[in-house]
């Protein structure tokens, strides 16, 4: 497969690093020399410097031969521009980063595939769903939901209380007709455990479940609910402002913005927030405006140390839940080990809706694990593929890989090691990012 990426920024220097570790034909292109600088001497990729709107430029750079354009650019109208060109000059596949959330309804959807613009990716607005889902389930590091919610995978730092810790998983404790466990992250390793391995406490545990045993998951990992009623948000970014336009009526909302002209925009975007001009990492505005009585400080800045630290002030100051804007990666762990209760990377989140365009197999969904080196992939088994062949436990599957569930017919199932995949269903793999290949072989 043959991708060009246009805009060496954070999610396009992202995904190209992700996609050259598997050894595709990548090309990353940019108008700024500078964002280009080393890349490729340091991965398996090649760069050129160039407009996304120039015909010559794509020309050159040889669009007529790519799989899939993808123009991540800060700018909307370059994006969708470069898509229409690069159709038109025989790309197969197209798809532009936008920021106007009125272009993803179905009929504009539509309209621009009539334009040559396959796909459309909103990082912000991504990103937005995953907070507004943390503050949903307060106990909870990552929920995500599969299948109109027939399968949920939740994400849980588990304390010395939880009962499962410190068991075999061969011991037979563990309730697999309620839930699985597929990955767990301790410190800066990744596990997909096997029979021998067991949980400690302070790991993040990965689980498979369905919604009427949320509760016992719950239970089992020592966790106790709490209801959000009001929210801080640090900073007028896009993902502020998707966030507060997408949070519950019921939770009150003040957003800080230290730009006194923004400030004002932001009232008028964001007119169930109360907007306060102010520097969120003034502990005594924070005090001054009630800190000690909120239930939720996000962080959403560019600037993750001021989000990291942001969070920590607030913590300290009484606040139960936080959440933080963590775009260096090298942060994340730090982030973690801190309690930061939910940690957002916007490249991330939007790197994997991207890479499952890259995969042969039928997927409908790859998403990213923020807290490990993890994916979490939606496959359908197709008629014939070695999924279909045999149970689960003959199947050898590669190593560092876990099928969780399946959905057949629009009902979840736990797997066990004698389920048996069948053509049409919906599966649910959890593999370290370096294996996604190596599964999709098994549902081609």
């Amino acid at each position: 497969m043959r991708i060009i990426i246009a805009g060496a920024g954070e999610v396009g220097t992202h995904l190209a690093k992700l996609l050259a570790k598997e050894h595709i034909n990548i090309t990353l292109m940019d108008e700024d020399p500078s964002k280009l600088k080393d890349l490729d001497a340091n991965y398996d990729m090649m760069t050129r410097e160039g407009s996304p709107t120039s015909i010559q430029d794509l020309e050159d750079i040889g669009v007529k031969d790519v799989d899939l354009f993808i123009a991540v650019t800060p700018y909307e109208s370059v994006n969708i521009n470069a898509c229409m060109f690069a159709n038109n000059l025989g790309a197969k596949k197209t798809l532009a980063r936008i920021d106007n959330y009125e272009y993803l309804i179905p009929k504009n959807k539509e309209f621009f595939e009539k334009l040559g613009v396959n796909h459309l990716i909103y990082p912000e607005r991504l990103a937005s769903k995953e907070i507004v889902a943390a503050l949903e389930t307060t106990w909870l590091r990552q929920n995500l939901s599969f299948c109109n919610g027939e399968l949920i995978l939740l994400g849980i730092k588990v304390r010395d209380n939880a009962v499962i810790i410190n068991k075999k998983f061969m011991s037979g404790y563990f309730d697999h007709r309620k839930y699985r466990i597929v990955a767990i992250k301790r410190n800066n390793i990744t596990i997909i455990p096997g029979g021998a391995d067991e949980i400690e406490a302070n790991d993040i545990v990965y689980f498979i479940t369905r919604p009427e045993n949320v509760p016992f998951v719950k239970e089992q990992a020592g966790k106790v609910d709490f209801k959000i009623n009001s929210a801080m948000i640090m900073g007028g970014s896009r993902i502020a402002q998707k966030t507060a336009q997408a949070l519950p009526s019921h939770i009150s909302v003040k957003l800080l913005e230290k730009d006194r002209e923004k400030s004002f925009l932001l009232a008028e975007k964001c007119q169930r927030a109360l907007i306060i001009n102010g520097d969120a990492r003034d502990l005594d505005l924070l005090k001054e405006e009630g800190i000690q009585d909120i239930d939720a400080f996000i962080a959403v800045t560019s600037n993750s140390e001021a989000n990291i630290l942001a969070c920590l002030a607030a913590k300290r100051l009484g606040v139960k839940k936080t959440v933080a804007e963590v775009e260096n990666i090298d942060y994340i762990m730090l982030a973690e080990s801190m309690d930061i209760g939910t940690v957002i990377n916007k490249k991330m989140i939007a790197a994997g809706y991207i890479y499952q365009l890259t995969l042969d197999a039928d997927v409908l969904d790859v998403r990213t694990l923020t807290s490990a080196d993890a994916e979490v992939v939606e496959f359908v088994a197709k008629k014939g593929s070695k999924i279909t062949k045999s149970k689960i436990k003959d199947l050898k599957l590669p190593a560092n890989v876990n099928i969780g569930g399946y959905v057949r017919n629009g009902e979840g199932y736990i797997v066990a090691g004698d389920s048996i995949i069948e053509p049409g269903d919906h599966v649910i793999c959890f593999c370290v990012s370096s294996a996604i290949r190596k599964i999709e072989n098994y549902f081609n």
